[in-house]
């Protein structure tokens, strides 16, 4: 399926109005200092289709992104994307980024595929937050789709009920930050964006000592469950990244889903 962004630019996809939702939050991921020069490395851990990828080779020349996503009807969008606007500068890496390589179970999610994720208890566990996540979406649309507000608010259990449908298991392959870096010889990584459903923790501890000191910036999108936004500051503090800030989208000031800034 293809559909357009709301500046007309051509992406391919699964769900169209998710396209669009996750373009809404590119711009979103580049502030407090975070920014895609010329020549850049940019690794974008959970990439779904691959919008974030496309926005950041447009804001620079040269730039190259490494795209990990292991879920394979999405990363089959996510290669037709890399196709039509990578110039072979989009590598596409059908897998999940986790502590150790090797094999999980995900959750897909057709209908909203930027929902799938190696740890669906996130949603089981606690069903009242993904409603609120659906309300707090209609409140806060993109201004392209600013015709969802006037959706009553009352439906979000309903609409809720419907992108969790047909959701089943696939099992993918994982690797890490490290086994990616030592394969591509990479000797730098200038943007490390994750967004990967609760996996963020795991993808953080594949990156191994020795890489550390290789990667210049993160955004990352941090499920607070039991201290995990603490943990992950105190992570990249001790690593050098003293210029955090955290902060969380509008709309989701009740979830647990914040947005973690880091530079060195």
């Amino acid at each position: 399926m293809k559909t357009t962004l709301a500046d007309g630019t051509p992406i391919h996809c699964i769900q169209k109005p998710e396209a669009r939702m996750l373009d809404h939050h590119v711009d979103g991921y580049l502030q407090h200092g975070i920014q895609i020069n010329a020549s850049d490395v940019v690794f974008d851990v959970g990439a779904n289709v691959g919008v974030f990828g496309v926005r950041a080779l447009q804001k620079a020349e040269n730039v190259r992104v490494f795209c990990f996503e292991p879920i394979p009807e999405i990363a089959e969008a996510l290669r037709a994307n890399a196709k039509l606007h990578g110039d072979g500068r989009m590598i596409v890496l059908q897998e999940g980024v986790s502590s150790e390589p090797g094999e999980a179970s995900f959750t897909y999610f057709p209908n909203a595929p930027a929902l799938s994720t190696s740890h669906p208890e996130q949603w089981d566990n606690n069903p009242g937050a993904f409603k609120e996540a659906v309300k707090s979406t209609m409140k806060n649309p993109p201004h392209s789709m600013r015709w969802m507000r006037w959706i009553p608010t009352a439906f979000s259990g309903l609409i809720a009920r419907h992108l969790v449908k047909g959701r089943h298991e696939v099992n993918c392959k994982l690797t890490t930050i490290a086994q990616v870096i030592h394969t591509y010889q990479l000797e730098r990584i200038d943007l490390m964006k994750i967004d990967c459903e609760g996996a963020e923790w795991d993808t953080l501890l594949g990156i191994g000592d020795e890489n550390w000191s290789k990667i210049k910036s993160f955004v990352i999108e941090v499920h607070d469950d039991n201290g995990r936004l603490d943990a992950v500051k105190k992570l990249l503090l001790d690593r050098g990244f003293s210029r955090q800030v955290v902060e969380q989208e509008a709309g989701l000031e009740n979830s647990k889903m914040y947005n973690l800034f880091a530079l060195r």
